[in-house]
């Protein structure tokens, strides 16, 4: 696994944007902001002014911070795919942009669409992290960290090789119902098989001795 001072410092620069587009924007915004939307786009939650502007950028600031020394604390740090590792590292601050980006538009009256560049967004990074799964060797930090799947370098393969396929198909299935509508249950459906499938898949691999 390769980290560096320079990623560190441009993934830091980038979860600070929004930290300072909301305090240039800060007295153009109203006192309370929706920070949260339902499957239609629809606002179902707020926070105060301050804690959209400086709390939410703020944690996933933090978040970017310690991320690194967290995946370096892993004693299989050395097996983990660097590619996959630079898409960690790197899909903090693009939330933090895309997150904290809708929800100073949305306080400005902006007329954006929630409901469709959030689940574009993940679509295509469920899809590039699907691509990456079978490439990665075992660790505690990334991947399908199962008893089983820890304890045999084959049923960990197999596993992931499994949920490649599943994460890609998911993710397409994602970019297409950005466009045709969503629902929670289809939500709830996709994830559910992108989750269960592979997990199921490794016991009974486990069960078979693999």
């Amino acid at each position: 696994m390769k980290t560096n001072k320079k990623t560190l410092i441009l993934t830091t620069l980038v979860c600070l944007i929004p930290i300072v587009a909301g305090a240039l924007l800060y007295s153009r915004l109203p006192e309370t902001m929706a920070t949260h939307w339902n499957m239609n786009g629809e606002p179902d939650g707020w926070s105060s002014r301050a804690f959209a502007v400086f709390g939410l950028p703020g944690i996933l600031l933090a978040v970017n911070l310690i991320l690194p020394f967290a995946l370096k604390a892993d004693p299989k740090h050395g097996n983990m795919s660097d590619a996959l590792v630079k898409i960690t590292i790197w899909s903090i601050p693009l939330i933090s942009l895309l997150c904290c980006g809708l929800t100073l538009a949305r306080g400005l009256g902006c007329t954006v669409s929630v409901e469709f560049w959030v689940p574009v967004f993940m679509g295509v990074l469920f899809i590039v992290i699907g691509n990456y799964l079978p490439k990665t060797k075992q660790s505690y930090t990334m991947g399908i960290k199962l008893p089983w799947t820890l304890d045999s370098e084959e049923n960990w393969n197999r596993t992931h090789r499994l949920a490649g396929y599943l994460w890609v198909l998911g993710g397409v299935l994602f970019l297409v119902m950005s466009f045709v509508g969503w629902s929670l249950a289809a939500f709830l459906i996709i994830l559910a098989v992108m989750v269960l499938v592979p997990t199921a898949y490794s016991y009974l691999l486990y069960r078979k001795g693999v």
